[in-house]
C-alpha cells in the first residue's frame, strides 16, 4: 500500500488503541487493533453489537501475537460476552486468518462474498501453482531481473502459514442485499481492484461504513496484477468501484476501515485515490513515450525508493495494474522486443 499527499479529513479518536486494546468507537461498534509483522504494521478488527452479543468483522493474521491478543480480550474486555458470527471482507489473510480458530472454537457461522470464499479455498487447495513455469514468466516476461524472479518463487506460499483455513460451509453476502446485524440494516457493498469480491457494509441510517481495505484515509491499497490472471484489469475495477461507492455512500459518513484511523471525509478521500492512479498513468505514459519500457524497467520510474524482493513482487503488480488499464483504454501499446520481453509504448 502506497502513502501519498491526501485532502484534510477529519478524525473523530486521532490516537489509534494500543495493539490488543478494545475501545468503542460508535454506539455498538468497538474497535479492535491488533499488530501485523508487515511494514503495515496494524489491522483495525471491528465488533458490532448484535442481539445480545457481537459479530466479528475480520480477524487478524494467524499467528501467535494475533491469538495472544485474542486470548486476552476473550479473558478481559470480551469476558462473558458472546461472538455471534464472523464476517470476512477480503482473502487476505491479515483479514481472515484467524477464521478457522474463531469458527471452530466457538462454533460461528462465518459470512463472505463468494469469490472471496472460494478463492481463498482455492489458493489453500493449488497453492503449488504459485511454482509453476507460467507464474513465473509471467514476471520474466514483463521484465522483472531474475534474481528478483528466483525470489519470488512460490513466494505466495507464506499465505498458507498465515491462515488456519475456512470451514466447508459459509453464508453468501451479495451486493445489493442487506444484511442485520443486531438493530441495524446495512447495505452490502462489493468492489475489485484490491481483492476481486471485497465486501464493505453501509448503514445509511447511522452513516457508518465498513469500508475494509477499499477506502483508507493515509494510505492507497495496493490494487496489482497477478500471475493467474495475466490480462486482467484491477485497477479500472478500483476506479469503478470508487466512483459507486461516491454515489452510494454519504459524503458523512463514518468511514471505519481496516487500516489507519477512522474518519469522516469520504468523497474528499476518494477523490483523492482516483487522481493518485491518474498521476501514476501519467508518469508511466510520459516514460513510454520517451521509450518502450518492460514492468520491471517501470517499477523504479514508479518507485523511488530501494525495494526488497517482497516489495518489488507487490510494486511489480501495481505496475502491471496500471499498464493493462492504459493499454485497455487505448493509451499504451504492447510490443515483444528482440530480447523476447514485452514493453510498452505510448499509443
Amino acid at each position: 500500500m502506497a502513502q501519498h499527499q491526501q485532502s484534510i479529513l477529519h478524525f473523530p479518536h486521532p490516537e489509534a488503541p494500543p495493539n490488543g486494546a478494545i475501545v468503542e468507537v460508535a454506539p455498538g461498534v468497538r474497535w479492535f487493533r491488533l499488530a501485523l509483522p508487515f511494514a503495515l504494521n496494524h489491522i483495525n478488527v471491528y465488533l458490532i453489537e448484535d442481539d445480545g452479543g457481537w459479530a466479528v468483522l475480520d480477524t487478524g493474521i494467524a499467528d501467535d501475537v494475533t491469538r495472544d491478543a485474542w486470548e486476552a480480550a476473550l479473558a478481559g474486555p470480551l469476558a462473558g460476552t458472546r461472538l455471534t458470527r464472523v464476517i470476512g471482507t477480503h482473502f487476505h489473510p491479515d483479514h481472515i486468518g484467524l477464521v478457522g480458530w474463531l469458527v471452530e472454537r466457538f462454533g460461528l457461522p462465518l459470512a463472505m462474498s463468494r469469490t472471496e470464499y472460494f478463492f481463498a479455498q482455492t489458493l489453500r487447495t493449488h497453492a503449488d501453482a504459485l511454482r509453476s513455469p507460467a507464474h513465473l514468466a509471467f514476471y520474466a516476461d514483463r521484465g522483472l531481473a531474475p534474481e528478483v524472479v528466483t525470489a519470488l518463487r512460490g513466494h505466495g506460499l507464506s499465505y498458507l502459514g498465515m491462515v488456519t483455513g475456512l470451514p466447508t460451509t459459509y453464508t453468501r453476502l451479495v451486493a445489493g442485499n442487506t444484511l442485520r446485524i443486531g438493530g441495524r440494516e446495512f447495505m452490502i457493498h462489493t468492489g475489485g481492484g484490491h481483492a476481486p469480491e471485497q465486501v464493505m457494509l453501509y448503514c445509511a441510517a447511522d452513516r457508518l461504513f465498513f469500508a475494509a481495505d477499499q477506502v483508507i484515509a493515509k494510505i492507497s491499497p495496493n490494487v496489482s496484477v497477478w500471475p493467474w490472471e495475466p490480462a486482467s484489469d484491477p485497477l479500472g475495477e478500483y476506479l469503478a468501484s470508487l466512483a459507486a461507492l461516491r454515489e452510494a455512500i454519504a459524503d458523512d459518513a463514518f468511514v471505519l476501515s481496516a487500516h489507519n484511523l477512522p474518519f469522516h471525509g469520504l468523497h474528499a478521500r476518494i477523490g483523492d485515490l482516483i487522481a493518485h492512479h491518474r498521476d501514476r498513468c501519467a508518469v508511466i505514459a510520459k516514460a513510454c513515450r520517451e521509450a518502450p519500457h518492460s514492468a520491471g524497467e517501470l517499477v523504479p520510474v514508479l518507485f523511488t525508493r530501494p525495494l526488497d524482493a517482497h516489495q518489488t513482487g507487490f510494486a511489480f503488480g501495481e505496475v502491471v495494474a496500471h499498464v493493462n488499464f492504459m493499454i485497455a483504454h487505448g493509451d499504451l501499446l504492447q510490443r515483444t522486443g528482440p530480447d523476447g520481453l514485452s514493453r510498452t509504448v505510448a499509443a
